[in-house]
């Protein structure tokens, strides 16, 4: 079987490098935090032009596969890591309040979707749940992480965050859900254009985080070993939740389709909504860069792993 290594993992790995060798690009000449957050709302008005109230109302026949995907989503990973909390040094505590981000996070949109159609899964329970993921997210993630980070140095008030995450992002999907009739067949006409814009964004806001923290010399403390450790404990929150959606789908009997949508869906985490989160709930922390690690590897192998899963799930009778 030939595999592609994903253009996208390879072009954060080339900005992580970039932010190295000049941490300081641009500054004082470009407004990239301006920039960044203008990006951020298009990327989410973009994203409610492609949101089909149809589809969403359709998608909410088939409920109990929708509780195991937002379940496994927001209650069962976040618990995970949670439960791991008290065997964690004071030293790991930013790495792992990166895990504790990453498990709090959406489920993506556009691969579960594409791993699912590959795979002969249920595509319209995917595209509901990819999409209504989102949307619960912009609430339970800033609450999952407001008792620990009101711990931290970060100055974090949980009404602030709201209304950050009101006026960059539930707006603009709220204003493009509803131009949804008049625009979306566009949306869908340059959808490769949208992604390429979405991924452009995601790159500045990857840069930014990562140059900050090189010029602080966060990463300092990091070594190989580290980043070996960080990588393999992705790979096992991974295959945990994999197994339990597993374990629970085939107590309630569900059919092979169902199965396969909530396990992939089940399984995913968001970056687009991560490196977003990440500028509103951090503030733009000297140690964002570590916190964006965890997700960053994770999102890395979900992509590898789910493409595997589906190649094979795709020659089933």
């Amino acid at each position: 079987m030939n595999f592609k290594v994903d253009k996208f993992v390879l072009a954060i790995i080339g900005v992580v490098i970039f932010a190295y060798v000049y941490p300081d690009f641009g500054n004082g000449t470009l407004p990239l935090d301006t920039l960044s957050s203008i990006g951020v709302s298009l990327i989410f008005f973009f994203y409610g032009l492609k949101l089909s109230p149809k589809q969403i109302k359709e998608g909410l026949q088939n409920w109990k596969l929708h509780i195991i995907v937002q379940a496994s989503t927001f209650i069962l990973f976040p618990l995970l890591v949670l439960s791991a909390y008290p065997f964690i040094p004071k030293s790991s505590q930013t790495l792992w309040l990166g895990f504790l981000f990453l498990s709090a996070l959406p489920s993506t949109v556009s691969s579960s979707v594409v791993m699912v159609s590959i795979a002969k899964g249920n595509i319209p329970a995917a595209i509901f749940n990819a999409s209504i993921s989102g949307l619960i997210g912009i609430v339970l993630t800033p609450l999952w992480m407001s008792a620990f980070l009101s711990q931290t140095s970060t100055d974090y008030n949980l009404i602030e965050v709201y209304q950050k995450l009101l006026l960059e992002i539930l707006i603009p999907i709220i204003l493009g859900i509803g131009l949804q009739r008049f625009l979306g067949k566009y949306a869908q006409i340059y959808s490769k254009q949208l992604t390429l814009f979405d991924k452009s964004v995601i790159l500045l806001i990857i840069y930014k985080s990562f140059s900050r923290s090189f010029l602080n010399k966060v990463f300092n403390n990091v070594d190989t070993l580290d980043l070996i450790l960080i990588f393999c404990l992705a790979v096992i929150l991974f295959y945990i939740v994999y197994f339990v959606i597993g374990v629970i789908t085939k107590q309630l009997s569900f059919n092979t389709e169902d199965t396969i949508t909530a396990q992939y869906c089940g399984t995913k985490k968001s970056l687009v909504h991560g490196t977003v989160f990440s500028k509103i709930l951090f503030q733009n922390a000297s140690f964002l860069g570590i916190i964006l690690l965890p997700l960053m590897m994770f999102h890395a192998f979900q992509i590898l792993a789910i493409s595997v899963m589906a190649s094979k799930q795709s020659r089933r009778n």
